[in-house]
Parts: structure tokens; C-alpha cells; sequence
């Protein structure tokens, strides 16, 4: 991990509404982070970006690399232009951490893969296997307190992001699968989005896709995703990974401890702030059975669960560009997650059974 007098320092081209993500974590963290500057094609833009941020800004990316160095470039792009710049980065010799997804269809998306797949040079940011609840989840299994997981159920975020939630808890890499999916559409209130809050109670028609992955190796996963259900309060969460020897439930945990006996643990957040904690406003850890098995090594910025995530995900792609850790997500995992769901997406559009071969990064480091 860099330190006061090395921060890991990052590029980021675009300046979209997801490139504060990204500048947070080194507005809060400046001895671990530092932004190099933004590359915002309209200079309105990136006047205001340099305003908002403190950041130099810079119309291409060849101007930012002339100016200066960062360990890594950050795409933060549009799925259509993300392609085009990590070609460009990759033809620099320069890692790219690109976000999701690295090409918009299946065909740019294997194109990209022929042209860029063995450079070594490319990752992606995909942060949520990182979040603090499914970190915890995931060292439960670890402890092999419910046995080999074989079947997973995921009803929070969409596409990529949950097929990479899926695979995380299935330990399935780069198989093939056959994609069962039906799209519902049913009115659903929408009390709050991505814009704000509506004030507005009547419910409209929302889309639901729902989807029974079947891997090639044998696991099974159930996708299910209804528009709008990052934002909307009135559709939760739900995660259920069923194990040999138990079950994980969103957060409580039940497993066979004995011939006849059942026990049902819970796991636990630790949240600072609350009442009268006055230790700030931050998530602390999240322990089961006593044992944490989550620590926030990002506290004092009270971030969100997503921004935890994707500083702990800018912190592992510095350490792997300096050679002090693996590589946080490879092009090729991105790639799977990606191919997943749009097969799903296919399914549902047509009503078919889709079946999906392994693809080219198969079995790719």
C-alpha cells in the first residue's frame, strides 16, 4: 500500500457521473490517492471538473500522458468509447482499469479480447464482489461453515454486476452456461431514482428479468432485476447462497454444527455514529460468530458501501501495477460477467432457451 510520500496516482478520462467515484476516494485518502487530472473533451466540462475537484484537466489523452505519468489510466467512458481508449492505453504500454461493461455487445466485446486480451495490461472496475456485505459472505464460506456452494440467488443489481456477485459466491470462472429468462412488466411505484426523489406515488410499468443460470459444471444461480432497483425503497436486496452443509440468507447464516444439530448465526455490521457513538459515521467491521471477518480499512470518510468499494478496488489495482498484489479484476473476468448477461438479456427478449459456449478468454490468467 503507497504511503504519504508515494500516493498511487491515476488518470481518469471522462467526466460522467460516474468519475466522481473515483475522485473521492483521493479527495478523503490524498496520502494513498492522487488524482494526475481528467480528460473531458468538452472544455466547459473540464473547466468545471478542475472548479468542482482541484484537477488539471486536458481535451485527449495524449496531452494528460505528456503532461504526466499516473500509474494507471481510469476509462470512464461511455460502452462505446471504452474500447477505443483502452486500445490506446495498451498501445502505450500504460494499465487501464476500464469500467463496466469494457465494450458494449458481444461482438466489440471479443474484438476487444483478440486485440488487447494477452497485453496484460487491462482491468476492470468492477467493485461489487468488494462490497463489506459480500466480503463478509464470502469469508464465511471460506471457513467452510456451509460446505461447497452450489446454488446462488441474487435480487439486487443488474447484468455484469450481478453475474460477477453470482460467480464470486460459486467459485465458477470462465464455464459455459445455458440461460432460462422470462422479462415481466408489472406497475410499480418509483419513489426515488438515480435523479432524485419524484414525489410521485402512482405506480408506472417497471420491467422484472428473472433468470435460471445453469453452469456447465453443475452450479445454478437465479438472477432476478427490476428497473430502477439500485434507487427504488420499495424493492430490497436479497441474496441466498445454499451450501452442502447450510444456507446464507442475506445475513443470517444457518449450518449443521452436529448430527441433529442446527444452529442460525447472523452477521453483524458494526455501525459508528449511531446515537451515542460519536467515533464518526462510518461502517467499522462485520463479524460472525463472533469473529469479524470484515474490517473497513476506510473509515473517516463516511462513505457509502459502494464508495468502500471502489477505493478498496483503486488501492488493489495500485499495489498490482507496483507489484505488491494480484490484479484486482482481469479483462477477462469483466469479460465473463459481461457475456453472462447478455445472454440473459437475450433469453428474455426472446423467450428461448440461449446457450453459451465458452469464450475465447477462457481459462485466462
Amino acid at each position: 500500500m503507497s504511503n504519504d510520500a508515494n500516493p498511487i496516482n491515476y488518470l481518469i478520462v471522462g467526466y460522467g457521473w460516474r468519475a466522481p467515484f473515483f475522485l473521492k476516494p483521493a479527495q478523503a485518502f490524498p496520502e494513498t490517492f492522487r488524482v494526475t487530472g481528467i480528460v473531458a473533451r468538452n472544455a466547459e466540462k473540464g473547466a468545471a471538473a478542475t472548479e468542482k475537484w482541484g484537477v488539471p484537466t486536458w481535451r485527449t489523452l495524449e496531452e494528460a500522458l505528456e503532461a504526466e505519468q499516473p500509474d494507471f489510466v481510469i476509462a470512464s467512458v461511455s460502452w462505446d468509447a471504452s474500447p477505443e481508449y483502452v486500445r490506446a492505453c495498451v498501445e502505450r504500454g500504460v494499465p487501464v482499469l476500464c469500467e463496466t461493461p469494457p465494450a458494449p455487445n458481444q461482438e466489440e466485446l471479443v474484438r476487444l479480447w483478440n486485440d488487447v486480451g494477452d497485453s496484460g495490461l487491462v482491468q476492470v472496475a468492477e467493485q461489487y464482489p468488494l462490497y463489506p456485505g459480500h466480503q463478509a459472505r464470502r469469508a464465511v464460506i471460506d471457513s467452510g461453515a456451509i460446505g461447497e456452494v452450489n446454488e446462488a440467488e441474487v435480487s439486487s443489481t443488474h447484468m455484469y454486476h450481478a453475474m460477477a456477485i453470482i460467480r464470486q459466491m460459486l467459485d465458477v470462472g470462465h464455464e459455459g452456461a445455458t440461460i432460462r429468462a422470462i422479462a415481466s412488466t408489472h406497475k410499480l411505484a418509483t419513489p426515488l431514482t438515480h435523479a432524485g426523489w419524484t414525489d410521485n406515488a402512482n405506480p408506472e410499468p417497471a420491467k422484472t428479468v428473472r433468470a435460471l443460470i445453469s453452469f456447465e459444471g453443475g452450479k445454478v444461480a437465479t438472477y432476478d432485476f427490476t428497473d430502477n432497483q439500485w434507487w427504488n425503497p420499495l424493492r430490497q436486496d436479497r441474496i441466498a447462497l445454499r451450501g452442502e452443509l447450510g444456507e446464507i440468507v442475506d445475513l443470517r447464516v444457518t449450518q449443521l454444527k452436529g448430527e441433529r444439530t442446527f444452529v442460525t448465526s447472523h452477521l453483524e455490521r458494526r455501525q459508528l455514529g449511531i446515537e451515542l457513538n460519536l467515533e464518526g459515521h462510518d461502517l467499522d467491521h462485520i463479524s460472525w460468530n463472533a469473529e469479524v471477518v470484515y474490517g473497513n480499512r476506510w473509515k473517516g470518510a463516511r462513505f457509502a458501501d459502494d464508495e468502500v468499494a471502489v477505493s478498496e478496488l483503486l488501492r488493489r489495482m495500485g499495489d498490482w501495477v507496483r507489484g505488491d498484489g494480484p490484479p484486482p479484476y482481469p479483462l477477462a473476468e469483466g469479460s465473463q460477467d459481461w457475456a453472462l448477461a447478455l445472454a440473459v438479456e437475450k433469453s428474455a427478449e426472446t423467450g428461448e432457451i440461449v446457450t453459451m459456449p465458452r469464450q475465447p478468454w477462457a481459462g485466462a490468467e
